[in-house]
């Protein structure tokens, strides 16, 4: 069979992003730091922008109609659209362009058939373009605190505990102990405090050993645990840190029970110590989140969302020194020039808007559905995904994961980066009923089985037909598995424990 070659003419339609919807989309999921240095740079750049340097109490305007259910907000985009309607173009949700544009061709570098393709794209525009670097605006040194939340996100999954966890990473100093007081913690957040206990034992295990100690001796006693050198002389020996540091060698030796080579060799090995893990990410403080949107309770028992305006850039389009520079443009190349500086100002002027207006609108969503968590504690997450909250304002699921990460809400009960706010759910046995979050159920049955009686151990058949009984579908195994995680023991063990004491 001869094989031929031939030309066919093929028609079709795409939907690919611009260059102007690329750069509102990753203005989307910059953090305000990111924003800050990006917008700094196009200020350099472009000379038809100006800085907004009026106070922030200009944006701030009243709040607006209140929404019938549990959320309210404070309007804070006002000045800023007021300031679009003097441009050409309309104002469009660029969002619901990107979302076809991923669901169409990604790699196709046709033009696109939309009206953004009527803003010309050029180098000052793009954020692909190699003329700006974040990584040189921004610290490459990793931070104690981003240290421990990478590894604080890798190795616990419940949301719950991801939020204690995030609390305790906030209360470490910068030589890595923990300074605050835990109860604090489980009453902010209105969980018990065994439950914040049990976050923190996890915690005490990450890298740097040590991290999470309350004090030196404990620090030093969590190095020696992991080195399996904690045994009861050891213990002994940083339980009598001041006579060590007394060189009281003969108080040690009766204490320890050891001989005074002993003591030495135990000496040395604390020396040979960290007391001050957190010293290896530098010996500058801890710096506080700065949060991208506030809650706050309302008088009526609503919450009122707001933008931190404090940390969002703000720039005008100077009109007086276009038509300035416009009188003098005579070459083609100015006229080009100018055109081009003109698209780009005004598609950031639009794109920080849009930017600002969807992170507000994503948040209010979230506090909507998380009422019952500001109200009542994390006990009572409700389980959602970015699904449930794209399909509430009616994005797509890529735009509101963009908004969630990289974005800090400061609620009554803490500030949290907007992605720990979903859980996984399981599902309602009554018809209509709520879901419930795999947390809330795991804090349920950890509480069935405290309240057991030791006469009546609960097997995890039990616990099925009770959770069954208050609306909760679950299987045996998932019982099983929650159980476990919370490392209590089975049915069986608990009921020889409980045998045992009683003799």
């Amino acid at each position: 069979m001869a094989l031929m070659q031939r030309m066919d003419l093929r028609q079709g339609q795409s939907l690919v992003m611009t260059p102007q919807l690329q750069q509102a989309i990753k203005l989307l999921q910059m953090s305000n730091l990111e924003l800050q240095a990006y917008v700094e740079g196009e200020l350099e750049r472009n000379p038809l922008l100006e800085r907004d340097e009026r106070g922030s109490d200009v944006q701030k305007s009243e709040p607006r109609e209140r929404d019938a259910d549990t959320v309210s907000a404070l309007n804070s985009t006002t000045s800023q659209e007021d300031k679009l309607r003097t441009l050409d173009t309309d104002l469009e949700n660029v969002y619901t362009h990107e979302a076809r544009a991923d669901a169409s061709s990604r790699e196709s570098q046709a033009p696109a058939e939309s009206g953004w393709a009527s803003l010309r794209p050029t180098s000052g525009i793009s954020l692909d373009s190699d003329e700006y670097d974040f990584s040189a605006s921004l610290t490459k040194t990793q931070t104690l605190a981003e240290h421990l939340t990478g590894q604080l996100n890798l190795n616990i999954s419940a949301p719950t505990d991801r939020i204690i966890g995030q609390n305790l990473i906030g209360m470490v100093n910068e030589a890595g102990y923990l300074t605050g007081d835990i109860a604090d913690i489980a009453n902010t957040l209105g969980t018990s405090h065994d439950h914040v206990a049990r976050v923190l034992e996890t915690l005490k295990t990450f890298d740097p050993i040590g991290v999470f100690a309350a004090d030196l001796r404990e620090c030093l006693g969590l190095q020696l645990r992991e080195r399996n050198r904690l045994d009861p002389a050891m213990a002994t020996l940083i339980a009598n840190l001041n006579l060590v540091a007394k060189r009281d060698y003969s108080a040690l030796k009766s204490l320890c029970k050891v001989d005074l080579d002993d003591i030495r060799e135990m000496i040395a090995e604390l020396k040979d110590l960290n007391p001050k893990p957190g010293h290896a990410f530098g010996s500058e403080p801890v710096q506080p989140v700065v949060p991208d949107v506030y809650v706050r309770a309302a008088q009526d028992g609503s919450w009122l969302v707001e933008l931190n305006n404090d940390t969002l850039p703000r720039v005008l389009f100077s009109n007086q020194y276009l038509s300035k520079v416009s009188r003098t443009a005579s070459r083609e190349a100015d006229k080009n020039y100018l055109n081009e500086c003109q698209a780009n100002a005004t598609w950031l002027i639009k794109s920080l808007d849009q930017r600002a207006k969807t992170i507000l609108k994503v948040a209010r969503e979230i506090v909507r559905q998380q009422d019952a968590f500001l109200v009542l504690g994390v006990q009572h997450l409700r389980p959602i995904n970015l699904k449930t909250v794209a399909e509430a304002i009616e994005m797509h699921e890529s735009t509101v994961s963009r908004v969630t990460s990289n974005k800090y809400m400061a609620t009554p009960r803490g500030t949290y980066e907007l992605k720990y706010f979903f859980t996984t759910a399981i599902a309602s046995s009554t018809a209509g009923g709520d879901s419930h979050s795999a947390e809330s159920v795991r804090q349920r049955i950890k509480d069935m089985i405290a309240a057991e009686a030791p006469k009546s151990i609960l097997s995890d058949d039990t616990i099925v037909e009770n959770l069954r009984a208050e609306g909760i579908e679950i299987a045996r195994r998932t019982v099983a598995k929650y159980r476990e995680s919370l490392n209590i023991p089975s049915s069986i063990q608990r009921r020889r424990m409980a045998q045992s004491q009683a003799r």
